[in-house]
């Protein structure tokens, strides 16, 4: 859904509501601006008029609303949040849901029934929840998305969702933004019945007259209240949910403000919450959060159009059949991933011992989605049968992709590259995970006709949703046109690269990490920067971000980056130290922090001896100013090298637009979307660096540090 909000983002017709009468006088009214039927001001207001219009003829019975070709309606175009247009049309969004969905649908004399299909979200499914009945096929997507763009559901969905299916069910979709299935919702009673797709239409009028018939109940949502808990449980429910989202993420505030509607439904009377819900949402619209968050909708659906690339007339060729060259733990990641998206997967290793773990592995992941509840025994069968594993060449003539994951090192992997290009065809792409040996040395070996590309997944592929694609002097537009398409279909958000070292996100990493390591040798504490910047809203501090990835990993990156960026790059002997004291992360129980069995981390006691070994050997003293530094000041110093090295690939053209940096920190690096706006805007970054410096002395003292060090804070 969310790739094709552009493609019906108000540009077309806004009036797009078609309106007929059937035989038996039921009027089919029917949002009609594909592919998603946005809604806008002007495509409810023209709903309203059809509703009305059939409300008053007399030869009409009941109504049904319906959506074209396949979808019900994908919810309100995303332009319309976050200031971009006028404030009188953000209060109109959120008043229309009393004056239309309520007055005029809801409250209806004749029968009105949501014939469902597709997706059917946000103020589509609010549409559909105060319909008097709902018909749906099996497959349809349902759920209320708004959260993910700072707001709340304003067009009565904090209201009638819960009494529809309860307050626990509700809280559930609408804090998580949790799609469910049309089956899923007839088990949740959210629906009333199940309909074939080529029957939809007739199942909701006959619906609608056996309800103007008094042969099934004319439901009135808003007014239900059998399904809502008694008071003082329905309290206890709320402050609980409400002290755990403090808990998790302190910073934001709009789904507590969705809490606080809720409750106000509650205790004050649905029409009370309804007024309610349209002051919040018409604040929330406002806020800086909803405007962040919206920005980094756009900067992902934006990813996928290259100038020069996309815009050319190029399609995109199948990919059906994909070998994966394994030799890591990732390999059988990347398999999982692939196999859940349809594709025929090839796992080829060294040997039969290294071949049945990973095949294990793979069969394993998949289980475990079974177990979850996550995938059917059916798809579970049919994803095994997309697997295959091998120890030659021989099934690799009519591959489209192979996938190299294997050890960095230089002459293997040119060997394989070599091999590669004797036995796939001509139309292979041939692509490496690596993100430390140079793509253009690999293909060294191949014949010049022949492409590479990287393509580089992140641990854990199944979780993170960003897929770098890195192009290189042997990479045409084509094969980056394929592998953007390739991304897509296995529910990535990908970015394309410049060749370089680290990449993107870890082109980002290197400083962010590096900064941490500076501070503390010079006196900060370990475990003041993560919680600073934890509690500034990234999900993992640089040294949990160092324990998780394995210090094996830091070691190399850390060599990589000094080998190609000495002017600055700070050298820290803190890692290998821990390292010959047995410590490797997370992977080993030991590094930064301790870890149980339940991978829970804990604080090492240990960490001082390492941190002062580390001065020790570099002959650094402590800075008294930087053992006092308060959480802010540290935010700032671990983030102003950052954003600096984000201008610096900007200006070097490493990326292509500086939105994609943004999509990277969010999703490689675990940046808070709803901080700041188009941040990766180099003018920017300089000023904020400048103003900080001056006004702050401590930052100015951290400053003068780095520059001795050569991390210098130049753009």
């Amino acid at each position: 859904m969310e790739k094709q909000q552009r493609a019906n983002d108000g540009k077309s017709p806004d009036r797009k509501i078609l309106s007929e009468v059937g035989e038996h006088g039921v009027a089919i009214i029917t949002i009609d601006r594909p592919p998603l039927n946005l809604l806008s001001v002007d495509v409810v207001l023209s709903l309203k008029e059809k509703i009305e219009e059939a409300i008053r003829k007399d030869s009409v019975k009941a109504i049904v609303i319906t959506g074209s070709r396949g979808n019900f309606s994908a919810g309100f175009v995303v332009t319309a949040f976050g200031g971009s247009q006028q404030r009188k049309t953000h209060r109109e969004l959120g008043f229309m849901s009393i004056d239309f969905i309520t007055d005029t649908l809801e409250a209806s004399r004749k029968p009105i029934v949501a014939a469902v299909e597709g997706f059917c979200l946000g103020g589509g499914f609010e549409i559909a929840l105060a319909c008097h009945a709902r018909i749906s096929t099996s497959t349809s997507k349902l759920g209320l998305p708004e959260l993910q763009y700072g707001i709340l559901p304003g067009f009565g969905g904090t209201q009638r969702l819960p009494r529809l299916v309860g307050l626990p069910k509700a809280l559930e979709m609408i804090l998580t933004s949790k799609r469910i299935s049309g089956d899923e919702a007839c088990n949740m009673c959210l629906v009333d019945a199940i309909s074939p797709s080529d029957q939809l239409l007739g199942s909701a009028c006959q619906w609608a007259l056996d309800i103007l018939e008094c042969q099934r109940p004319w439901s009135i949502s808003l007014f239900r209240t059998d399904r809502l808990a008694p008071l003082a449980e329905a309290r206890t429910l709320l402050n609980s949910v409400r002290a755990q989202i403090q808990k998790q993420n302190p910073n934001v505030i709009h789904p507590l403000v969705c809490i606080d509607v809720i409750e106000h439904g509650i205790l004050c009377g649905p029409r009370n919450g309804l007024w309610k819900e349209a002051e919040a949402l018409h604040e929330l619209r406002q806020s800086d959060s909803c405007r962040s968050l919206v920005h980094v909708f756009f900067a992902k659906q934006n990813t996928s159009k290259i100038p020069g690339i996309t815009d050319i007339g190029l399609l995109p060729r199948k990919i059906n059949k994909v070998a994966i060259l394994g030799g890591s733990l990732m390999s059988s990641e990347i398999a999982t991933v692939l196999v859940l998206a349809n594709y025929y997967v090839i796992m080829k290793y060294i040997d039969q011992n290294s071949l049945q773990s990973g095949i294990g592995r793979v069969n394993a992941n998949l289980e475990g989605r079974v177990k979850e509840g996550r995938m059917t025994q059916e798809h579970y069968k049919k994803a095994c049968m997309l697997l295959k594993g091998v120890l030659s060449y021989d099934n690799f003539k009519d591959v489209d992709l192979v996938i190299e994951d294997m050890p960095d090192i230089v002459s293997l992997k040119q060997q394989f590259f070599a091999d590669l290009d004797e036995c796939c065809p001509p139309h292979c792409i041939f692509a490496s995970t690596t993100c430390i040996v140079n793509l253009d040395l690999i293909g060294e070996r191949m014949k010049p006709c022949r492409e590479i590309v990287g393509i580089h997944f992140f641990s854990s592929p199944s979780v993170t949703d960003l897929l770098e694609i890195v192009r290189t002097k042997r990479t045409s537009p084509q094969t980056l046109v394929d592998l953007l398409n390739f991304g897509r279909r296995i529910q990535k958000t990908p970015i394309v690269v410049q060749n370089c070292a680290g990449f993107a996100v870890r082109h980002m990493c290197f400083p962010y990490l590096q900064a941490a390591m500076l501070l503390v040798e010079h006196g900060a504490d370990v475990y003041q920067i993560d919680k600073a910047l934890t509690s500034f809203g990234l999900k993992l501090g640089p040294f949990r971000m160092l324990d998780q990835d394995g210090f094996l990993s830091a070691a190399v990156h850390d060599v990589k980056f000094l080998e190609t960026f000495p002017d600055r790059s700070y050298k820290s002997n803190l890692i290998p130290i821990m390292r010959k004291n047995n410590g490797e992360g997370k992977y080993s129980c030991q590094g930064f922090y301790t870890y149980n069995d339940k991978e829970e981390a804990s604080p090492d006691p240990e960490i001082s001896k390492y941190v002062e070994m580390a001065r020790s050997m570099s002959g650094i003293t402590i800075r008294s100013k930087l053992a006092t530094l308060s959480d802010g000041e540290i935010v700032e110093m671990i983030l102003f090298p950052v954003l600096n090295e984000a201008c610096r690939m900007i200006s070097e053209a490493i990326i292509v637009k500086s939105s994609d940096l943004d999509v990277a920190s969010v999703l490689g690096m675990g940046f808070p979307g709803y901080r700041g706006r188009r941040l990766s805007r180099p003018s920017r970054f300089c000023k904020i660096v400048m103003m900080t410096t001056t006004y702050h002395s401590n930052t100015q003292f951290i400053c003068q540090i780095f520059v001795q060090c050569r991390c210098k804070f130049s753009c």
